[in-house]
């Protein structure tokens, strides 16, 4: 008879946890070769990520009967930068992340995440070295196999109209012409009519126009975002429109984040600020954001690049997954 409490399986099959397991002694490999340090850094923080995008979960404990209110990382950026402030040199660390976000074939609220830092590189030779991290695993053949794309030049090329030029109102036009609900597809419903800010625009037609057509294309970078993007990168000395940040899709899927790293306290602080001041007026929940951070930033970070890589989304790449719930042992139904 088959068991009607078979809950307490795994999902994931043999062969794909042991393709996890080779991809992660593949990974340290290539890291050892280069000499770069892997790392380990707290889950629980005091302070959380105010972006907006981005959702902390919280546990909420009592520590010598003080109760206090901790995050659980989104990522590692915080706590690895504060240690290349006090002088590691090149690291990286593979661990785990959450997100509160709704269950899809590419989202898990516990996900498993490749992220490291090179000081005296900028996001351009990053992306060099995110693509020999392709070669090594066997992704990519050679290096001209991946594609590499202005921000610009993407949203030309995908959506005919020029991201930095065109007013909200043409954006909405792009949207709207190309069937999209703007109401469903945004994660703020309460809108009426247009009343849409440009960067939500851009990321509709982003990820409902442009990346459904990146489908047949195995790696893309994308790089050179709006400054208004530029999270926790550095903004462009020679264009104030530009940030220097990239994105990697593989086959339309996000797979990788990374930032020719902001530096400098006083911005970061703003940004922070910024993102704490629009969550207050979307009514979201207030995240306490963290100022070991900013004094780390404060005491001298060189110039480095960094980059965040989802390896349960390139696990699902290797091993010809089509939901990240194949490549998971437990995924969160199961947890």
């Amino acid at each position: 008879m088959p068991d009607s409490h078979s809950d307490w399986r795994a999902v994931a099959s043999l062969k794909t946890l042991q393709q996890r397991a080779a991809m992660l002694t593949a990974i340290r490999h290539f890291f050892l070769e280069r000499s770069v340090l892997e790392v380990e850094t707290p889950l629980l923080s005091h302070a959380g990520n105010p972006d907006t995008s981005i959702e902390s979960l919280t546990s909420h404990c009592s520590i010598h009967g003080k109760e206090q209110l901790l995050y659980l990382q989104t990522s590692p950026e915080f706590a690895m930068k504060r240690l290349l402030a006090s002088g590691s040199g090149a690291i990286y660390q593979i661990c785990k992340a959450f997100r509160e976000e709704p269950l899809t074939d590419l989202h898990n609220p516990e996900f498993t995440l490749l992220e490291w830092y090179r000081p005296g590189f900028d996001h351009f030779q990053l992306m060099e070295e995110i693509t020999s991290l392709l070669q090594h695993l066997g992704l990519v053949e050679k290096k001209s196999d991946v594609m590499s794309l202005g921000y610009q030049q993407l949203f030309d090329c995908y959506a005919g109209i020029n991201p930095f030029q065109a007013t909200v109102d043409e954006l909405f036009s792009v949207v709207t012409e190309n069937g999209i609900n703007v109401h469903v597809a945004s994660a703020n419903q309460a809108k009426p009519g247009k009343g849409f800010t440009h960067d939500e625009l851009l990321d509709l037609i982003l990820t409902h126009i442009i990346q459904p057509q990146l489908t047949q294309q195995d790696f893309v970078f994308v790089h050179s975002y709006p400054a208004s993007q530029a999270s926790l990168a550095r903004v462009s000395e020679k264009n104030p429109q530009i940030a220097e940040r990239f994105e990697l899709f593989a086959k339309g899927v996000e797979l990788a984040n990374g930032f020719n790293e902001l530096t400098d306290s006083i911005e970061q602080a703003r940004r922070f600020q910024s993102d704490s001041g629009i969550r207050e007026q979307k009514k979201l929940r207030k995240i306490k954001y963290d100022q070991h951070l900013i004094d780390a930033l404060a005491s001298g970070l060189k110039p480095c690049a960094g980059v965040a890589l989802g390896l349960d989304r390139l696990l699902m790449l290797i091993a010809g997954g089509n939901s990240i719930r194949e490549v998971l042992a437990f995924p969160f139904d199961r947890a």
